[in-house]
């Protein structure tokens, strides 16, 4: 696909995916991930022709323009939407791939001062929640969500979905074009189990309570479940 195809294909997938968008106006001043995008499909194609300076110098000034900070050395797919966009950071070696959809304050960033592939990898479809890190050279699969200010830094297989700091999977399959709100709290529900568990001990010491091996029982199962969460499958 050419430069200018590819362009096209990032103003459609602004009215594809934004229920917010009304007209082809609003282009112009209220998408500044757009407009980074399209400044970036330039000094990347500049940047593959050897012209490594001029390349840099035109992202600085996206940069200056839209503070998103994207190296022309990355490789992005078509039809990524950058909603909103401030702060974005999108490191030399970043493989994203189509249909990705990233929001503000989200970094593909690198742990290693080696040279070589050292950012992440964003297959087709993944949705990045506003504030995630995606750290070193990690992949995420097809299909997955990582939620908001979740810091990654691990593979994550197909259609999962990541919460936490250190992010931590939950293996599910969820084809919905959003939903990076709806996130399980696990670190809640480790703690209403522990609160739970403490109140039976609690009973039982102070009522004698005949009753405790059954109670103790329901809340194992829902600390069974809890790690079963977690699993990575």
């Amino acid at each position: 696909m050419g430069l200018l195809s590819k362009i096209i294909g990032d103003f459609k997938a602004v009215k594809n995916r934004d229920p917010a968008f009304k007209n082809n106006i609003e282009l112009l001043y209220a998408y500044p991930g757009v407009w980074a995008l399209v400044c970036y499909r330039v000094a990347n194609a500049i940047y593959k022709k050897g012209f490594k300076r001029t390349a840099r110098f035109l992202m600085a000034i996206n940069q200056f323009i839209t503070n998103m900070d994207i190296h022309p050395g990355a490789e992005i797919g078509e039809n990524v939407f950058i909603d909103h966009g401030i702060g974005v950071v999108i490191g030399e070696t970043s493989i994203i791939g189509n249909n990705v959809t990233i929001y503000q304050g989200v970094t593909l960033g690198g742990v290693s001062l080696n040279p070589g592939k050292r950012h992440p990898t964003i297959e087709d479809d993944v949705i990045i929640g506003a504030g995630a890190k995606i750290l070193g050279n990690i992949t995420i699969g097809k299909g997955s969500k990582i939620g908001a200010n979740s810091v990654v830094v691990k593979d994550v297989p197909p259609y999962s979905t990541v919460v936490g700091i250190p992010g931590k999977i939950i293996k599910r399959k969820d084809y919905s074009p959003l939903g990076h709100d709806k996130l399980p709290d696990i670190e809640k529900e480790l703690f209403e189990y522990l609160m739970d568990r403490i109140k039976v001990l609690e009973q039982a010491v102070i009522n004698q309570d005949k009753n405790i091996i059954e109670k103790d029982e329901e809340i194992e199962k829902k600390y069974r479940d809890y790690l079963e969460a977690l699993k990575q499958k």
